[in-house]
């Protein structure tokens, strides 16, 4: 895009190209936005007055098994770094290896917990070599976009809020070193909220801070901490993330106005996190756990300016007016509205019962004691990732059943196949009918999401993560299935006995449907209020996880992964069906909570 010195950060003022720069940046995730509304979503933020793009990079998605990098279609981030050039956007790249961003894991992928001596986020010698032999692949990549070689990337962060982690002091420097010895010249950066400054931050990095309001004088406490350096809010939390069982969170947009007011005039550079959220597709919600287990929710909406589906909000508009005071020149005008279409109802025709799909998974497995998610001997030996494990022994008693809290997360409990209850975090004991004949007790597991922040990330093993007892006496030789809803597996499943729904369906089970589209297919959300907890997928594509409790009800379907003509519709479903699958224009958020009105700690 240009040539000479790119970002600088030795005076009071940023520079680029030996000119004062203000970063106007936003925060929008390739990953999490299909990769046909990218251009979209860019033009938006380009007619909303920002310069600068930021996005996550993340590990779990680039490298799902050890040593197998994916870096096409959807995860082109080349394209995308690309993409915003030629838009006029620069960027600022964040490749972790951690990203947190309400990501499964953080962004690790799950096989690092193979190893059970395995230390996330250190200097452990099988950390380093997994975060070498990724970056080997990664960096080159996106090496020669760098400013210096007349790209748009004008700086790197280093890891991501270390400062709430800080288990190993030397951690940042091998990180800051990965960079720089592959290659990596511009600007580096590291990001961590007010707390966070204390520990966070690598020598020669620029620190910056996060937050959502300023009553903590964290600005000032950054300025006295880098004088004559420029400021920037890394993450101007413009929303926040909503988790299942809660209200779904606003911010109101006179009370975000205000506070990128204030940065503003106080001459600082921001960044909105999120600008557009999209959804976190598939399994890959993370988690949190301050004491008590939370996942969270498959969209990613965050009452961002734009939201999940790419709609103006009030927020954008008072943003645009607040940053066209920033520019010389008038914005460019404001995308149209890309087509929505609010399809009519289709019925559920077909029906299969989990238990006759159990041949069609990888592969039957078995062992003495449970095996934890991870280390299963599928795919390729890098383990389970995500969705379900199915668990399968016998039993010759009633009595009572004690998950020990191994349990990881949720478990549907059947005895010869009838359901009997449920354990989770909470519910650690359920009463087995008493029996004299040998019986075969099973249980299904689901993975929720790991935890993307704090320091449990190192104990985010799932399935069956120890002994769970019957009458205290350890349950053995459990048969185990893989039901992680690969395309390998639901493909399968087409040539499965499926019947027509019967009229008192058993559950849980797959239901199919078939949507019908005539024309140019539009973004469309799926109405699951009425259905109770499982998975959608659309002609293949994991859109994500409905679950009566909200607060989502509304699965954002992008048109892209329609077709014309049929479209074969999906649903895992563990309680309760209807008879048809209906869709809106627009989702219904339900209840809705201030965030502006919490108590800050609430929020970390």
């Amino acid at each position: 895009m240009s040539s000479g010195r790119g970002l600088m950060a030795n005076s009071s003022q940023f520079t680029l190209e030996g000119k004062p720069f203000r970063i106007l940046g936003g925060s929008i995730h390739y990953f999490r936005v299909p990769k046909a509304h990218w251009e979209d979503r860019l033009l938006k933020m380009k007619a909303c007055g920002l310069n600068t793009l930021t996005t996550y990079v993340p590990w779990n998605l680039h490298e799902p098994e050890r040593g197998m990098f994916n870096f096409q279609d959807q995860l082109d981030l080349k394209a995308y770094i690309c993409l915003a050039a030629k838009l006029g956007l620069w960027v600022i790249v964040r490749p972790g290896p951690y990203i947190c961003a309400e990501w499964d894991l953080g962004g690790l992928p799950s096989w690092l917990l193979q190893d059970k001596h395995m230390q996330l986020r250190t200097t452990y010698p099988g950390f380093v070599s997994a975060v070498n032999a990724y970056f080997d692949k990664l960096i080159p990549l996106i090496k020669h976009l760098m400013f210096q070689g007349g790209g748009p990337i004008i700086a790197v962060q280093v890891e991501n809020e270390y400062g709430s982690y800080a288990k190993d002091d030397k951690y940042m420097a091998f990180i800051k070193n990965c960079l720089l010895s592959r290659g990596i010249t511009e600007l580096l950066l590291t990001s961590d909220n007010w707390e966070g400054l204390k520990c966070g931050g690598v020598e020669e990095a620029l620190k910056t801070v996060n937050l959502q309001r300023l009553s903590f004088g964290a600005i000032q406490y950054l300025s006295d901490m880098q004088p004559q350096r420029p400021l920037m809010v890394m993450e101007y939390w413009s929303g926040w993330f909503d988790v299942w069982g809660e209200n779904h969170h606003i911010f109101q947009a006179d009370d975000m106005l205000a506070v990128v007011s204030e940065i503003l005039e106080r001459g600082v550079s921001i960044n909105l996190y999120m600008f557009h959220g999209g959804a976190s597709f598939g399994f890959m919600n993370g988690a949190m756990d301050f004491g008590t287990y939370k996942s969270q929710v498959n969209s990613y909406d965050y009452d961002a300016p734009l939201s999940e589906a790419g709609d103006y909000t009030p927020k954008y508009h008072v943003l645009r007016t607040l940053f066209s005071q920033y520019h010389s020149e008038p914005l460019p005008d404001v995308p149209s509205l890309q087509k929505r279409s609010a399809y009519h109802p289709v019925d559920v025709q077909q029906y299969l019962c989990l238990w006759d799909t159990l041949r069609f998974a990888d592969k039957q497995l078995k062992s003495e004691k449970p095996i934890n998610m991870e280390n299963l001997p599928v795919n390729n030996n890098n383990g389970q990732s995500y969705g379900y494990t199915l668990y399968e022994t016998t039993i010759t008693s009633g009595g009572t059943l004690h998950s020990m809290n191994n349990i990881r997360d949720r478990a549907l409990v059947f005895v010869d196949r009838q359901p009997v209850g449920s354990l989770n975090y909470k519910t650690q004991e359920l009463t087995i009918p008493d029996g004299k004949r040998e019986r075969t007790l099973t249980l299904l597991v689901e993975n929720c999401g790991r935890v993307n922040y704090g320091k449990a990330l190192d104990n985010q093993r799932k399935g069956l993560v120890g002994d769970i007892t019957l009458n205290n006496a350890p349950l053995r030789d459990f048969t185990i299935y893989c039901l992680d809803m690969r395309p390998s597996f639901m493909k399968r499943l087409s040539s499965a006995p499926w019947k027509s729904v019967p009229h008192k369906p058993s559950f849980p089970g797959f239901f199919q449907a078939t949507l019908h589209v005539e024309e140019s297919p539009g973004d469309t959300f799926l109405n699951m209020s009425d259905w109770g907890k499982g998975v959608v997928l659309i002609n293949g594509q994991n859109l994500g996880r409905h679950w009566f409790i909200g607060p989502q009800h509304y699965l954002y379907v992008p048109g892209p992964w329609l077709r014309r003509g049929e479209n074969q519709i999906i649903v895992f479903e563990e309680h309760k069906s209807e008879e048809k699958l209906v869709f809106a224009e627009n989702p219904d958020h339900g209840k809705t909570i201030d965030v502006y009105k919490l108590p800050f700690c609430t929020l970390l």
